[in-house]
């Protein structure tokens, strides 16, 4: 029967100390809370205190509870006031030698069966037991900021941690109302080095300037559904924390992915720390200040300084859901779509899905009937490629084959007129190769939009060098019109969105092949610990694996990067038919759901 804690000391009532000892507070546990001086020792103090009455103003606690839970906590400056606890926490500043003298102390101090638990984000747990006497007792809880809000907490055992020890700190976790991962000592654990490899690379690309910081950002937001974007993540974790993070991932993995960004070590060397100093990768109203305010790099103005071409007639090239999603968002604002399917079943089967999209927004109250009317009246399907001779701009959104898409552009060429804009929706393809295969390659860009588009509200934007500035501001304008938020970027390999992804998406393929974590486990600890909406593994289920290997293998040949290479079971299984969600398994067997 697993050890229940009644006193528990914590070390450090910074953000993260501070929200550990609420959460058991409430849990109706007594705390113990020590801080280094009187001063850092109330404004700990003070953060439990704010942060319990806003979860009163909110609903989630009422006031006798709070009253209770405040109660339960001691604070102050004297370590030996720990000497009575049965698990000690800490949560100091993550210096290795700070946090292994601690420990030193601790072991001194505290009854033998007592257990030290440190809350590092990416240290060697192992490296901190040893500093003891007690290794076997000693394990890793690395929770979440904000801890009093986000649900997860990583379990770290070493080799020699006593399976005992890391059943009590489980049950802990549950009674805490908190859910559990239990991995093995190695840095980053499962969220953080999956995380931090991705905001790694969004530095780069930022430092590259292959985009803003605000569309790098959106594009996530938008685009994947994450919570906040890598660049504004970065700054609200601390650019200082997220380099000592970094570093120590390289020095284990020797990985060039985790290597630190130039740019964010001459960030932490200038003091540009994130929100904590008030700057960082953006300005903020004051150290601490979530407001974000303009400086230097904020853009101004019109992201394109030429005219947009004026467009009232849109092809769109395709009938699957990329293609017939754009028809009708394309129709319902207001945009004249002719569409051109292969042959008339395929035309009657797309005009189908539209009008069941359109039924479907007017049963939940989106759309009027009048509304529904007037935008299929806008929509006319063709098999002829001719009949799209007289639009404005064309969208193809044909299979994710170069061959067929070269193909398609050069027959457009032939057909359209003069001026029209030729936009691919391709997802990572290089779009140059389709402009090259007309006479006119200034008037062709790429325009991803994401799926389903009807809902999605992201549209990169991917001109080309040889793409026009009016080509560019006319699609800018067209998404900005159907509601869409446009990101503009270079024509290279996975644009914005792919590019920060799929690496990830393969890292974590990479951590199941090492048997560190299981899916079940990963996909938590990045739903519950990171606020994705999809874990990994259920992403690629719904994306597909063949599509997922195909993008990783895009990527891998465009940037040659060997911590890119496509992970081998995401090869093996694909090769044996295991594609995910549409073939009933996947990374999970969907067959008996």
């Amino acid at each position: 029967m697993a050890r229940a804690f009644t006193k528990v000391g914590v070390i450090g009532l910074g953000t993260m100390g501070a929200g550990i000892a609420e959460v058991l507070a409430r849990s109706g546990i007594q705390v113990v809370g020590v801080e280094q001086g009187q001063e850092a020792a109330d404004r700990g103090r003070a953060r439990i205190e704010a942060s319990t009455a806003r979860a009163v103003k909110r609903g989630k606690l009422d006031d006798a509870a709070a009253r209770e839970a405040l109660g339960r906590i001691t604070t102050g400056t004297d370590l030996s006031a720990v000497a009575d606890c049965e698990l000690v926490v800490e949560a100091v500043p993550e210096s290795l030698e700070v946090k292994r003298a601690l420990f030193a102390e601790l072991d001194k101090l505290l009854p033998a069966d007592a257990v030290l638990a440190t809350n590092t984000s990416a240290l060697s747990v192992t490296d901190l037991a040893t500093s003891t006497d007690r290794p076997s007792r000693v394990v890793g809880l690395h929770w979440f900021n904000p801890a009093p809000v986000m649900d997860l907490v990583e379990v770290v055992r070493t080799v020699v941690t006593d399976p005992s020890v890391v059943e009590d700190v489980e049950a802990l976790i549950a009674t805490v109302g908190k859910s559990d991962v239990t991995v093995g000592d190695r840095a980053g654990f499962i969220a953080n080095a999956l995380l931090f490899g991705y905001l790694n690379n969004a530095v780069r690309m930022y430092e590259a300037r292959y985009a803003s910081r605000e569309d790098i950002d959106a594009a996530m937001r938008f685009g994947t559904g994450h919570p906040m974007g890598p660049l504004a993540l970065l700054d609200l974790i601390g650019l200082d924390s997220a380099y000592a993070i970094l570093e120590t991932m390289y020095r284990q993995s020797r990985d060039h992915r985790h290597a630190p960004a130039p740019l964010l070590k001459q960030y932490v060397s200038a003091g540009l720390l994130g929100r904590k100093s008030g700057r960082g990768i953006y300005t903020y109203a004051a150290p601490g200040s979530p407001e974000v305010v303009a400086d230097a790099d904020t853009p101004r103005g019109a992201a394109v300084d030429a005219a947009a071409r004026p467009v009232r007639t849109i092809g769109v090239i395709g009938t699957g859901t990329m293609a017939t999603g754009i028809i009708e968002v394309c129709a319902k604002s207001g945009y004249d779509v002719v569409f051109r399917a292969r042959g008339e079943d395929k035309v009657a089967a797309v005009r189908k899905k539209v009008e069941s999209s359109l039924d479907k927004a007017v049963q939940r109250g989106k759309l009027t009937e009048e509304l529904r009317g007037e935008t299929l009246a806008r929509v006319t399907g063709t098999t002829e490629l001719d009949d799209l001779a007289d639009c404005d701009l064309v969208i193809e959104a044909v299979v994710e084959d170069l061959d067929v898409k070269k193909a398609l552009f050069g027959a457009l060429d032939e057909v359209m007129k003069p001026g029209a804009v030729l936009a691919t929706t391709t997802s990572s393809l290089p779009v140059i190769e389709c402009a090259t295969a007309t006479s006119r390659p200034q008037d062709v860009v790429g325009m991803h939009w994401f799926n389903p588009a009807a809902v999605m509200k992201l549209v990169e934007v991917v001109p080309t060098v040889t793409t026009a500035p009016d080509v560019v501001a006319t699609v800018l304008e067209v998404c900005r019109t159907t509601n869409k938020h446009p990101v503009l970027c270079g024509d290279r390999a996975g644009f914005i969105v792919n590019a920060l992804l799929f690496p990830y998406l393969n890292d974590a393929v990479k951590m199941l092949e090492a048997h560190y974590a299981s899916i079940d486990d990963i996909d938590l600890a990045m739903t519950l610990g990171c606020g994705h909406p999809m874990g990994p593994f259920a992403l690629m289920d719904v994306v597909g694996l063949d599509v997922t290997l195909a993008i990783q293998r895009t990527l891998f040949l465009e940037f040659r990067e060997p911590g890119d290479s496509p992970a081998p079971m995401l090869e093996h299984l694909v090769r044996a038919g295991y594609l995910g969600r549409k073939t009933g398994r996947g990374f999970r067997d969907y067959s008996r759901k």
